[in-house]
């Protein structure tokens, strides 16, 4: 069983690293991204209350996301275990989700935070060709994370949770650190 939580800044590889995990030890990858676009495109009542504020350029409540976390992570193939990718990005949605993985009897293993330069992810961002991806909006991006996301290294790294991985390595040796800290984990 494997549960894990990525933080890290935008572009750090934390999607290519959950997906790599994910296929490897048979659990869930969770953005919340995909989460919310999901429940949208199936206009269930979360899809539908979250459409109502993305719709309007709005971010999507707290309360609501965390609800299709919850459901996401009751479901059957999380069972065996998950890898959350994109939240907590704040203090304050750590502590909610603290509070709903002891609501469903639930814990993670540690958190695993991408250290990688700033100049670099610019470049790597990009590289990516994105059309939402230009230097200004890829700074401003990087000036929310430093305002909202940051100050979760410390909150992890209090609670003696926090791992922290090299993400300026080739994707295949962030594997391979990765690998290494499961298995150091697990023995």
């Amino acid at each position: 069983m494997l549960r894990l939580i990525f933080l890290g800044p935008p572009g750090a590889g934390k999607g290519t690293q959950a997906a790599t995990l994910a296929e490897s030890w048979k659990i869930p990858h969770i953005s919340t991204g995909d989460l919310l676009r999901q429940a949208v495109a199936e206009q269930n009542v979360l899809g539908k209350q979250a459409s109502s504020f993305m719709d309007k350029g709005e971010l999507v409540p707290d309360s609501l996301v965390i609800e299709l976390i919850r459901e996401r992570l009751n479901q059957l193939d999380c069972q065996q275990g998950w890898i959350l990718d994109g939240f907590p990005r704040s203090i304050s949605q750590a502590q909610t989700l603290e509070e709903l993985l002891q609501s469903i009897q639930k814990t993670y293993d540690f958190v695993i935070y991408f250290q990688v330069e700033t100049e670099a992810l610019v470049q790597r961002m990009l590289g990516r060709g994105r059309q939402d991806d230009n230097e200004v909006t890829i700074r401003r991006r990087f000036e929310v994370y430093q305002e909202q996301t940051f100050p979760l290294i410390d909150f992890y790294r209090q609670q003696g949770c926090l791992k922290i991985v090299d993400g300026n390595a080739p994707v295949a040796d962030v594997t391979k650190t990765l690998l290494e800290l499961i298995a150091l984990s697990k023995s």
